[in-house]
């Protein structure tokens, strides 16, 4: 039976409240109510996620996790119907800091393999409308770097052999020019904003990613973490 957005919507809220008073995240649970669930309520943060979670999609894991040193959830969201739900198969997954400010999201879905991308100006506009709703905070101190299509492997199985992908999508990468972090925006082929990180940090020298990169299946395995938490 299909899941409603609106049984999504009170699923996404029920999980990242009961995260939140289950490992000890809220600051007075006496008065009904968590340090997350409260920025919540001053970020619509439930409602980007119902927006840009496939509809097909339910709750599968969620954990607590560390980025840059500060506390987080990493929550795993997989097909109803089981498909591709192996790691580095199809996943919803997202990241939210304890202060209940989205770090970022992964929509690796069948569905966008393949498809004409958006134009650079299309991406550009997508992106900003997006950011305008989700960190505008970011919009005074962002600079854009560059747009060009980016890359991300797809493993599915079908008639009982394992395939290998390519989802692509346009990346608008930008760096907050107040604090040198730097953020993207990945549009698929839909026209939806298939990716978005914020806040990470770059070493310099000798030249890769500091931030810890829970969204992407491949670190995931790299690290020997499962899919689901246990």
């Amino acid at each position: 039976m299909p899941i409603t957005r609106k049984a999504i919507a009170a699923a996404i809220l029920g999980l990242l409240t009961g995260a939140a008073v289950t490992n000890g995240v809220s600051a007075d649970t006496r008065k009904g109510k968590t340090m997350l669930t409260e920025a919540i309520d001053q970020q619509p943060v439930s409602a980007l996620i119902t927006q840009h979670m496939p509809a097909a999609y339910q709750a599968a894991s969620r954990r607590n996790v560390t980025v840059d040193g500060e506390e987080a959830e990493l929550a795993r969201y997989e097909r109803s119907d089981g498909r591709n739900a192996a790691l580095g198969g199809e996943h919803f997954s997202t990241i939210i800091a304890s202060n209940g400010r989205l770090k970022g999201f992964a929509r690796m879905d069948l569905d966008l393999v393949g498809g004409a991308l958006p134009s650079r100006e299309e991406t550009r506009e997508i992106a900003m409308d997006f950011l305008a709703k989700a960190a505008p905070d970011l919009l005074p101190v962002l600079k854009v770097s560059w747009i060009e299509p980016h890359h991300e492997p797809l493993r599915v199985t079908r008639n009982g052999s394992t395939e290998k992908l390519t989802l692509t999508g346009m990346k608008m990468k930008m760096r907050n020019t107040a604090d040198g972090l730097w953020m993207w925006v990945i549009v698929g082929a839909d026209r939806k904003v298939m990716v978005f990180e914020r806040d990470i940090h770059w070493i310099t020298f000798p030249g890769h990613r500091g931030t810890e990169k829970w969204l992407h299946d491949a670190w995931l395995e790299e690290k020997g973490i499962a899919a689901r938490s246990t």
